[in-house]
């Protein structure tokens, strides 16, 4: 096990910098998901990491050791790969084996360590079959149980679950998860996917165009996201958006005009004039009912998915996430309120703005 310390990582290729000052820990057995859209720089920065590219400038510490000018091979990490990089000729003991076998390690003590790996990972039926004779799940295990073999300081994992069908993605989750458990290691996990990041993540590192966004717990980030692009990056449905000016400042909450809806109240302290974007997430709208920010909307769709649903409304545009089932159709009018107390709210450059104290989400 290892902790991590990057410390201002710059990676130019040619004039384009792509990775931007960026500095974090990660403390030794941390969970940490790097997520961001694709173009953002998470798998640049694991490569950096790992020694497969070499940082312009800045330093990559494990254990406090500076590594920037160790090999990959030598830095005692283990990466596996988006598309698996099984050999199809070896049966799956021996693409298991084969890294050990390169580093000259005792035939018995690679046998040992195959075999704690497959029964870890539920591979023991599998061991003398080659991976054309295998499923997708199955593969990505032997990919992982080639990594487990080695003992790495730190696993690495790049967009590992991206080429399997959304069932066996969640059963996957699941199972990587309890394999952090288990051993207790180190764990950097790449994707564009926040659905994973939240439920799988100690920590979170948001990136966007090469910078850091924001750090911190999957709940850290929903509750409390630094700016518009994190609150709008993570929670699915996506949370909604209502761009409008400060019309009057109040000390329980700002008046905000918003086109067609008109004025709503927001939980900061806002100066007249003041040009905002007012964020509040689906499940957080109510049907029907007084409040303060009441307003009325057209529905124009409605997702019944049994356990919960998704209503649309247009005029003005909101996503409503409502538990168990509805009776608004189409075409429908709905009041809806939009509580001030689970309202956020951003600058117009996008900053979070501090909430009132007392209005906790």
């Amino acid at each position: 096990m290892a902790a991590l310390v990057l410390r201002e990582i710059v990676k130019r290729f040619g004039n384009v910098e792509v990775i931007k000052r960026v500095s974090f820990e990660i403390a030794d057995g941390e969970f940490v998901v790097f997520v961001g859209p694709s173009g953002c720089g998470k798998s640049t920065l694991l490569r950096i990491i790992c020694g497969l590219e070499s940082a312009t400038d800045g330093d990559v510490l494990i254990d406090n050791d500076r590594v920037n000018d160790i090999s990959a091979a030598r830095r005692g990490l283990a990466l596996v790969f988006q598309s698996y990089a099984l050999y199809p000729h070896m049966t799956v003991y021996q693409n298991m084996a084969f890294g050990l076998e390169n580093l000259r390690t005792a035939k018995r003590e690679i046998a040992t360590r195959v075999a704690e790996a497959a029964r870890m990972l539920q591979l023991e039926p599998y061991l003398q079959r080659r991976p054309t004779a295998l499923s997708g799940g199955q593969r990505q295990r032997v990919a992982i149980g080639r990594a487990i073999v080695r003992e790495p300081k730190i696993f690495l994992f790049d967009e590992p679950l991206s080429n399997l069908d959304a069932e066996l993605r969640v059963s996957m989750r699941n199972e990587l998860a309890q394999l952090h458990r288990r051993l207790g290691t180190t764990m950097i996990y790449v994707t564009h996917d926040q659905v994973e990041a939240m439920t799988m993540a100690d920590k979170i590192v948001v990136l966007r165009s090469g910078s850091v966004e924001q750090v911190g717990s999957p709940l850290e980030l929903y509750n409390a996201p630094a700016n518009q692009f994190v609150a709008g990056f993570i929670g699915s449905p996506r949370m909604n958006f209502l761009s409008g000016q400060v019309v009057e400042p109040r000390a329980e909450g700002a008046l905000v005009d918003v086109p067609e809806m008109g004025a709503l109240q927001a939980p900061a302290r806002l100066p007249a004039g003041a040009r905002v974007t007012l964020g509040i997430r689906p499940e957080h709208i109510r049907v029907g009912g007084a409040s303060v920010n009441g307003v009325q909307g057209s529905v124009a769709n409605v997702e019944q998915l049994g356990g919960l649903s998704y209503v649309r409304l247009a005029a003005p545009e909101l996503t409503v996430q409502l538990p168990g089932q509805t009776r608004l159709t189409y075409g429908q009018r709905a009041e809806v309120n939009l509580p001030p107390e689970t309202i956020h709210v951003f600058d117009a450059d996008g900053k979070a703005v501090p909430r009132l104290a007392g209005l906790p989400l």
